[in-house]
C-alpha cells in the first residue's frame, strides 16, 4: 500500500490529505503539523470567514492577481479552476456565497465552517494527523513512497533551508500583503474615511493597482493599497519600505478632471469649494484636498477659481504625492512571497527537479496571490495538481 506523507497542516495539506483519499482510498496518507494545532490560517482569514474563492469574473490576466507565478497557476487552473473549487466544497457540504466584490464565502459567515469540513472527511477517510511534529529531513519520512510540502508561507528563509540543501533553489521570502505608513498627521485624521474607486502607484515603476482605500491611523490600507503591496512587494523591502506613492483619488485622467471642474465653475459660481464635491468624494476628504491644493484659497466660491488653482486641485485629485514610511501588518492575512522557485519544480506535476516523489503545493512555492480569495485558490489548484500527481505515479 502506498504511502504519503504531508509536511503542513494548513489548506493545501488539509485539501490534499482529503483528495488524495478520494482519488485513491487506498493510499495511507499522513498529516505532519509542527504546531499544537492546525489549519490556524484558516481559522483568522478573511476576518474569521474565510474567503475560500473568488469568481474571477473581473480578472482578465492572472498577472492581476497572481504577481508571481500567474504563468503557472493558468496552466494548472485548466486542471482544477475557481468553479472546480466553489463545486468542490458545496459536494463536501459547504454551502457557500457570492458577494458583491466576487468574492466567495461560506454562508455560514464562518471559517469554522471550511475547517469542519477538513476534520471531518480526513476522519472519514482516516487521514492520520501528527501534530507538534517538525519536519526538517526527508530521512525522517523515508518510510514513505510520496512527500509533499505544505507548510504555507515562510516568514525566514531559515524555514526552507532544509530543502536548499537537497537542492532546491529558495526565493527569499518577503511580506507581501501589507499597509502603508505615511507620516501626514492631516491625513490620518481622516481615519475610517474609504474612496471606492482609486488608483494608487510607485513613481517610476510599472508598480500600479486600484479598488477601494481605507485611510487609517497610520497611513493608507484597503485593497488598492495591499493590491500595490503584493505587486511590489520585493521592490519595497528592497527599499527598506521608504518609497513615494501617487494616488489618483478618483481614477481619472486629468483633462477630464479639468473639464468636470470646470462644469462645476460655471453650474455653482457663488457656491462655496466645500460644499460642492466632485465625484462624491467624502467631504472630509474633499476638505483635506482642497486645502492641501488651495491652502487659504481652500474658502474660494466656485466662480473664484482661477486657472492655475484650478490645475493645482487637478493635480492633487489625479497626482497626490506621498512617502511610505514603512509598513504594517494586515492582521487578517499572513501572506509572504517568496519560497521555493518555480524552476526547481515540474510546472505539470509540481514535483521537486531535484528530488523524485517529492513534490510542493500552496503557498511554500513562490505564488501568491491579492486578497479576495486568490491565495486559497492557489492552495487548492496546486493541491488539486499533487494529488492527481501523486496518484499517476503510484499506478
Amino acid at each position: 500500500m502506498a504511502r504519503t506523507a504531508i509536511i503542513g497542516g494548513g489548506a493545501a495539506g488539509f485539501f490534499l490529505a482529503v483528495c488524495l483519499k478520494e482519488m485513491m482510498p487506498e493510499m495511507e496518507v499522513t498529516i505532519f503539523e509542527s504546531g499544537s494545532k492546525v489549519l490556524r490560517k484558516v481559522a483568522v482569514s478573511g476576518g474569521g470567514r474565510c474567503n475560500c474563492t473568488n469568481t474571477f469574473e473581473d480578472i482578465r490576466d492572472l498577472k492581476e492577481v497572481y504577481p508571481r507565478g500567474h504563468r503557472l497557476m493558468k496552466r494548472l487552473m485548466k486542471g482544477f479552476s475557481e468553479r472546480d473549487a466553489y463545486e468542490w466544497f458545496e459536494r463536501h457540504g459547504v454551502r457557500l456565497t457570492i458577494q458583491e466584490d466576487h468574492c466567495v464565502f461560506p454562508q455560514s459567515q464562518d471559517s469554522q465552517t471550511i475547517i469542519d469540513c477538513f476534520l471531518h472527511f480526513c476522519n472519514r477517510y482516516g487521514v492520520k494527523i501528527r501534530t507538534g511534529k517538525r519536519i526538517t529531513s526527508l530521512e525522517q519520512l523515508s518510510d514513505y513512497d510520496f512527500v509533499c510540502v505544505t507548510t504555507g508561507g515562510q516568514p525566514r528563509a531559515e524555514g526552507l533551508q532544509w530543502l536548499a540543501d537537497i537542492g532546491h533553489e529558495i526565493i527569499a521570502p518577503v511580506p507581501s500583503l501589507f499597509t502603508f505608513n505615511i507620516e501626514d498627521a492631516a491625513l490620518r485624521a481622516l481615519m475610517g474615511t474609504v474612496t471606492e474607486n482609486t488608483s494608487v502607484m510607485i513613481p517610476g515603476t510599472s508598480f500600479r493597482a486600484s479598488g477601494a482605500l481605507l485611510i487609517t491611523h497610520w497611513g493608507m490600507s484597503g485593497p488598492a493599497i495591499l493590491r500595490l503591496s503584493s505587486y511590489a512587494a520585493r521592490h519595497l523591502a528592497e527599499g527598506g519600505y521608504q518609497s513615494p506613492l501617487s494616488v489618483n483619488w478618483i481614477s481619472q485622467k486629468e483633462n477630464e478632471v479639468t473639464e468636470e471642474l470646470q462644469r462645476l465653475s460655471i453650474q455653482y459660481p457663488q457656491r462655496q469649494l466645500a460644499n460642492i464635491r466632485p465625484y462624491d468624494l467624502p467631504s472630509r476628504l474633499w476638505s483635506y484636498l482642497l486645502s492641501k491644493s488651495l491652502n487659504e484659497k481652500a474658502e474660494k466660491r466656485w466662480g473664484e477659481l482661477g486657472k492655475k488653482d484650478l490645475h493645482r486641485l487637478v493635480n492633487t485629485l489625479t497626482n497626490d504625492n506621498y512617502t511610505i514610511h514603512g509598513r504594517s501588518a494586515f492582521k487578517e492575512e499572513f501572506v509572504t512571497c517568496g519560497g521555493i522557485s518555480l524552476n526547481s519544480v515540474n510546472s505539470n506535476t509540481l514535483e521537486s527537479r531535484h528530488h523524485p516523489h517529492l513534490y510542493f503545493a500552496g503557498e511554500v512555492l513562490d505564488i501568491d496571490g491579492v486578497t479576495g480569495g486568490f491565495n486559497f485558490q492557489a492552495a487548492w489548484t496546486t493541491a488539486h495538481a499533487v494529488a492527481r500527481a501523486i496518484v499517476a505515479a503510484a499506478f
